[in-house]
């Protein structure tokens, strides 16, 4: 009798399997309609298209604009990679695929990345966007006002994760778009897509996209999508020798039939593009310290607004007639001195030393000339800042250097004016004057604010230097040659 159940058994799987397999796929691939695109990463020019612009389900591939607007606010100081992050019950609850993180649970975000990235964890990228936004439909709309940023202008997403939602919707032209711009502006965070399996916190987790990572030469990236509504998608990034190439599809019949496709157009694309092509990067999208709620009128769709506000300009606007000091001097000045007072008392409660001449030549270096076609693959998840741009815009410098031969530097943020970031700069120093011996101060101005960089570093004290104030809860990332 049992060995009769036995057969029952394994007879009702087989049939189920069958029934799986033969039908019910098969049917889901015809509910999901198919597009394609395939570009050359290095300029961005279209070399393969097909329903590029229809409007589909993106599914998982949703989460490249979460992880996107999860690293642009590490790198503009509203959170950290170490900031623990509480689980909520809508996190908890979230469907697979998922880490299985529990209602009250801390984890550090840096882990909730991994998870979202390698993993495609709806409960890690619901959890990011209440860490960022405190609510996942705020950061829905934050994520659609990047993309609008971008000049995606056929997505708009309704949820961090990707899970099937009415007017959740995208394009395999916006996606490709997303791919590129992810790779160009945080190259220091890239090579996660390409990890086979990454350690998020409470357990070791298998990428999810680890078949085509080994079985296609020079895959890296980026990531795959699965829902019965999309199909199964995948934007896909290989270099071979000179040659970077991105290619999406959605609306794949099963993982396998979806991966050679994703090949045949990769093989396409370097047949197609150019030994030599033009760089041109992406640009960025706008970042402004602007209530969430309160963008400025005929900015709507270019900027990103952020939940704190700059209220007043820092900078005295002179007097008609005024014969007096320039009020721009003296702004700095007031700035200058407000930063060492209050540097100069964060060491006295301490417990170290006030420095007797606390803006010294001790913080002179030379600052290497820029090669903007070069970019920082870092190895570990620390956010520093490639070049943005071929040409970068005047920059500021705070002291004259004789130093060289050192490429590095650390980034201490961006701030919305050059004083603030004086100040962050003088602040910093007279904190770790030891560690930050011999570097230049140096503010970069961006069409976003203003970047705190101490410059002329080498790699490893440039490491050291971060791991130091970031011990101090100073947010700090590492800036690489070019």
């Amino acid at each position: 009798m049992r060995m009769r159940g036995g057969h029952r058994a394994r007879t009702g799987l087989f049939l189920f399997a069958t029934i799986w397999l033969l039908v019910i796929l098969p049917l889901s691939a015809m509910a999901a309609p198919y597009a394609a695109m395939v570009i050359d990463a290095r300029s961005g020019e279209v070399l393969h298209s097909r329903n590029a612009d229809t409007l589909l389900h993106p599914a998982s591939l949703t989460k490249m604009m979460t992880l996107y607007v999860v690293f642009d606010a590490i790198q503009h100081g509203e959170i950290s990679l170490d900031t623990d992050v509480t689980i909520s019950r809508k996190a908890a609850a979230e469907p697979p695929s998922k880490l299985g993180l529990r209602e009250g649970q801390k984890i550090k975000l840096r882990y909730l990345i991994r998870a979202a990235s390698v993993r495609s964890a709806n409960d890690a990228a619901t959890a990011l966007a209440e860490a960022i936004s405190g609510s996942e439909e705020r950061f829905a709309r934050r994520m659609t006002r990047t993309a609008k940023a971008m000049g995606l202008n056929r997505t708009t997403f309704k949820n961090a994760h990707g899970l099937t939602e009415n007017g959740h919707l995208s394009t395999a032209r916006d996606m490709t778009m997303l791919g590129r711009q992810l790779f160009f502006d945080f190259p220091q965070y890239y090579n996660l897509f390409s990890r086979r399996s990454t350690h998020a916190g409470v357990k070791e987790v298998p990428n999810t996209n680890r078949r085509f990572l080994d079985a296609y030469r020079g895959a890296d990236g980026i990531k795959t999508g699965y829902t019965r509504a999309a199909g199964f998608n995948l934007v896909a990034s290989a270099e071979r020798g000179n040659k970077r190439i991105i290619a999406t599809v959605f609306g794949g019949s099963s993982t396998a039939a979806r991966n050679a496709k994703v090949a045949e157009l990769l093989d396409l694309g370097f047949q197609r593009a150019p030994e030599r092509a033009p760089l041109r990067k992406p640009a960025r999208p706008l970042y402004a310290h602007t209530a969430d709620d309160d963008l400025a009128p005929g900015t709507a769709g270019k900027t990103i607004r952020l939940v704190t506000a700059v209220k007043k300009s820092l900078r005295p606007v002179a007097r008609s007639g005024s014969t007096g000091p320039d009020p721009v001097l003296v702004a700095v000045k007031d700035e200058i001195a407000e930063a060492l007072t209050e540097a100069q008392a964060a060491q006295i409660a301490e417990g170290s030393d006030t420095p007797e001449e606390p803006a010294t030549s001790s913080l002179l270096a030379k600052t290497p000339k820029a090669r903007p076609d070069e970019m920082v693959l870092a190895s570990t998840e620390q956010d520093a800042e490639a070049e943005e741009r071929p040409d970068p815009e005047p920059q500021v410098v705070s002291r004259v250097s004789t130093a060289g031969g050192r490429h590095w530097g650390i980034n201490l943020g961006r701030y919305p004016n050059q004083y603030q970031a004086e100040k962050v700069l003088l602040q910093t120093a007279l904190k770790e004057m030891e560690t930050l011996e011999g570097t230049l101060r140096k503010v970069v101005k961006r069409s976003g604010g203003f970047d705190a960089n101490f410059m002329g570093m080498s790699r490893d004290t440039a490491e050291i230097a971060c791991r130091r104030l970031q011990s101090r809860n100073i947010n700090c990332f590492m800036v690489g040659p070019g």
